[in-house]
């Protein structure tokens, strides 16, 4: 990857601003690590409160011209780089499972995908989008905010990206982008297919980098007009600190500790396997995962059992092997974590019902964790409370559904919520009652039309298609518009 020392700065790649990233007596570097092996097998550049300024300097000047473009001008340009994102569709899926240990297929058939879905959606937003309305005498207009930065994570890296990338676009912004330094490489694909679509200079720019030093610049800087950060809770609060002295929008989806309510007339077996299944996807490493379980007291011992099933069935390998369903986590600093909390889980008297501590059978190598499942957990234990980020499951049981849905309701998070019925309208009166901004009715097929953000401790503002677009727009009233 020959761009993965150089930045991506006013339309070209280029040094950092303390000289070429040597990691000696230039710019400082780091090893991008392979969770599989544990080995480095890349390096990129670390950036700098001046690369930032450089960035940020780049996308104000492009601002007023971009802002100015028509909406044909901006779609021609989204249809570019949707097809020069898709020629690089193979390499992009390759690289997300090597970074973050995605297995293969899931990189090629889910991670990579989500770039293209969320592009294409947008496109299609763009197209019927109304930028302006009249009330009476008075103009209603939607204009770009401008300059956003932008703060993605790297468990699904190019997802976040595109959710922020192409409404971004769609309103006419321009932007500065900080990836994940672990898993950076998608990042710099995606900036090569926007150097090969024509976004005009100054629009993009890439800076790698990590939170402290460049995410806290964004963060902070004066000539940025918005932050968009995706992550977890805790580094969420301390950019939304960063940002206050400059009164901008902070836009923000944090953690998550999605509860998944099966009521006593689900298809036990489908509810469960399903459950087990969205909750250990992607090795846990999904923010709206169903991490927590409510099943009926009288059906526990059926859940535990279906769920232990479940999760051993699931095979844990190799990102490159055909038959993996879970690869390794992304970290070192995520496996000890996660290794932390199942240890916690049992010490504080949750059943361990399959997994547990350490490596699975078999490998002695890389950042692997056991699909683990706990039962009769209850809400006081830490596992019930913290985002593992892994693919352990809880499992609580419950009494009556008015208990279910006040104990669901029961944490700082508000991401995403999971209701399982036989009757779709008891469903829908117990969704209805979920303090989280998605609910999901027995497990439905994804939607990139679904407004996607969360409630309380898991942020503000939406993500995906026209409420996405809307996260990057001013309002304004003109006032005697018309006569």
């Amino acid at each position: 990857m020959s761009n993965s020392l150089k930045f991506y700065i006013d339309g070209a790649w280029v040094d950092p601003a303390n000289g070429p990233a040597t990691g000696t007596a230039g710019g400082t570097t780091l090893d991008v690590i392979d969770p599989a092996t544990e080995e480095a097998f890349a390096t990129i550049a670390m950036g700098s409160a001046e690369d930032i300024d450089r960035a940020v300097a780049a996308a104000r000047a492009a601002f007023p011209a971009f802002a100015a473009t028509s909406r044909e001008e901006r779609l021609a340009l989204m249809r570019r780089l949707l097809e020069c994102y898709k020629a690089r569709y193979d390499a992009v899926a390759d690289i997300l499972s090597r970074e973050m240990g995605a297995p293969k297929t899931l990189a090629h058939r889910s991670q990579a995908a989500m770039g293209t879905a969320h592009l294409s959606r947008m496109i299609e937003t763009l197209e019927g989008f109304a930028f302006e309305e009249l009330r009476g005498s008075t103009l209603i207009s939607k204009e770009p905010i401008g300059v956003v930065g932008m703060i993605t994570p790297w468990n699904w890296p190019i997802n976040q990206i595109m959710c922020k990338v192409a409404p971004a676009l769609a309103a006419g912004c321009t932007m500065v982008l900080k990836p994940s330094e672990i898993a950076p490489l998608n990042a710099i694909l995606f900036a090569e297919a926007v150097h090969e679509a024509g976004v005009p200079k100054g629009v993009f720019n890439l800076i790698n980098g990590d939170g402290p030093t460049v995410g806290e610049a964004i963060a902070r800087h004066s000539g940025v007009d918005m932050v968009s950060f995706t992550g977890s809770t805790r580094a969420g609060i301390l950019v939304a600190k960063a940002a206050a002295d400059t009164v901008k929008r902070v836009h923000q989806e944090l953690g998550g500790k999605s509860a998944n309510i099966i009521l006593d007339d689900a298809d036990l077996n489908r509810a469960v396997k399903l459950g087990v299944e969205g909750c250990m996807n992607n090795s846990g490493q999904s923010c709206n995962a169903p991490t927590r379980m409510f099943v009926p007291a009288a059906l526990h011992g059926q859940a535990v059992e279906i769920a232990r099933t479940t999760a051993e069935r699931l095979k844990v390998g190799a990102p490159s092997a055909a038959d993996t369903r879970l690869g390794p986590v992304v970290s070192q600093v995520q496996y000890d974590k996660i290794q932390r909390l199942i240890e916690t889980g049992i010490a504080e008297g949750a059943d361990l019902v399959t997994g547990g501590p350490g490596r699975p059978e078999g490998l002695n190598r890389g950042y692997y964790v056991r699909p683990t499942v706990f039962a009769n957990v209850t809400d006081d234990m830490t596992i019930a409370r913290e985002e593992i980020f892994g693919p352990v499951l809880a499992i609580l049981p419950y009494g009556s559904e008015e208990e279910a849905i006040r104990r669901a309701n029961d944490t700082p998070y508000g991401l995403a919520s999971y209701v399982q019925s036989g009757s779709l309208e008891r469903a829908r009166k117990v969704a209805a009652q979920m303090r989280s901004g998605n609910v999901y009715i027995n497990h439905p097929a994804w939607d990139a039309g679904a407004p996607f953000g969360g409630y309380k401790q898991s942020g503000n503002g939406r993500e995906y298609a026209d409420f996405g677009l809307e996260e990057f727009l001013e309002i304004k009233g003109t006032v005697g518009y018309a006569p």
